[in-house]
């Protein structure tokens, strides 16, 4: 079976991390990058890191409006899924990457397979919740990463080709943990002691777009007596750099890292600050309690369980949460036993 696999991000290639390796065991894959992330440390290295194959495509979009982007995707992806002749494309997450290819398959007839499918943060204000949507009404198997995302959709009337697989990224974290703990050096770079320091990751149109709320966040960071470390997307970069912002003396802006840097920074933080989903899950998992700045999330079990709290774009409410005692008990394993990929590649057919 031919596989065509479209990744765009660098969360997208933490998941191809994992299932990449699963399908080439028994399918033939087709690796294609669109190249929605288009900095060396937004892509190239985590094909390094994770050693991921070289895309066998590479698209070239760069950046762009949402309905720009998504377009230029689709007349690219198009023409390779007419040459190509896949049985079936696989799509990750909730990106424009992901919408552009559930429509392209949809419209060419090519079975497709969505993983994380039937996440839902009831925020249509979001385009990544339409993105999720559309691509799961697209969607001929549904890999989803909990039981609750299962019951989505269930509760939207889809039943038939629904899988609950559990979460790759729980597989790409666990393989390559004890690598990042071995070989980064992190920590020593930037004189950082474990659980001395938060960490905080912002990038979402919501909190960086609007340069009042940006301010208003670092403003509360500042407040902190401890190391804020804060790994800087391009698009925050540009918010701070129009916005003229100094940073605080307890804050250390960086370059974006790669995913072992990263791994150890998330696993020594004392406490983590994002607007990722994928970071939710990464410090849910290394037991790192996390502080969302959103009103809500689509990974509700981590709130439910009071490893994440969301503090939205209030000052107040992440100073807050940041200094919130971290929760007791143990973490119940939300997001399965970390063979999700396998469990992925013997369903493709």
């Amino acid at each position: 079976m031919k596989v065509l696999s479209v990744v765009g991000t660098r969360l997208q290639y933490v998941k191809a991390a994992a299932v990449s390796r699963e399908i080439r065991r028994c399918h033939r894959e087709v690796f294609v990058d669109t190249g929605q992330h288009y900095d060396f440390n937004m892509s190239d290295v985590f094909i390094r890191e994770l050693e991921i194959p070289r895309p066998d495509h590479n698209l070239g979009v760069g950046s762009g409006s949402h309905a720009e982007q998504t377009a230029r995707i689709m007349l690219a992806l198009e023409s390779l899924v007419l040459s190509a002749v896949p049985d079936v494309m696989l799509v990750y997450g909730d990106t424009n990457s992901t919408l552009a290819g559930a429509l392209v398959a949809a419209k060419l007839g090519v079975r497709l397979a969505h993983v994380e499918a039937g996440l839902r943060s009831f925020d249509w204000r979001m385009p990544e919740e339409i993105n999720r949507v559309l691509t799961d009404s697209c969607a001929d198997l549904l890999f989803c990463p909990t039981q609750s995302a299962v019951e989505n959709l269930r509760a939207e009337g889809v039943q038939e080709g629904v899988h609950n697989v559990g979460d790759v990224m729980l597989d790409t974290l666990r393989r390559f943990l004890p690598r990042a703990q071995e070989t980064s050096d992190v920590l020593a770079r930037l004189s950082l002691e474990a659980s001395s320091y938060v960490l905080v990751t912002l990038h979402r149109p919501a909190n960086v777009d609007d340069l009042q709320r940006l301010a208003s966040i670092l403003g509360a960071l500042a407040r902190l007596e401890e190391r804020v470390v804060f790994p800087v997307h391009p698009r925050t970069r540009g918010s701070l750099t129009e916005l003229g912002h100094t940073p605080a003396p307890n804050l250390t802006l960086i370059d974006p890292v790669g995913y072992l840097d990263m791994l150890l920074l998330e696993t020594c933080a004392r406490r983590i600050v994002t607007d990722s989903g994928g970071v939710q899950k990464e410090a849910y998992i290394l037991g790192v309690p996390c502080v969302t700045c959103r009103p809500e999330t689509e990974w509700t079990e981590t709130v439910d369980s009071e490893w994440n709290i969301l503090a939205g774009g209030d000052p107040e409410k992440v100073l807050e949460a940041v200094l919130h005692p971290p929760p007791a008990g143990e973490r119940p394993p939300l997001f399965g036993d970390g063979h999700a990929a396998e469990r992925i590649a013997g369903l493709m057919g």
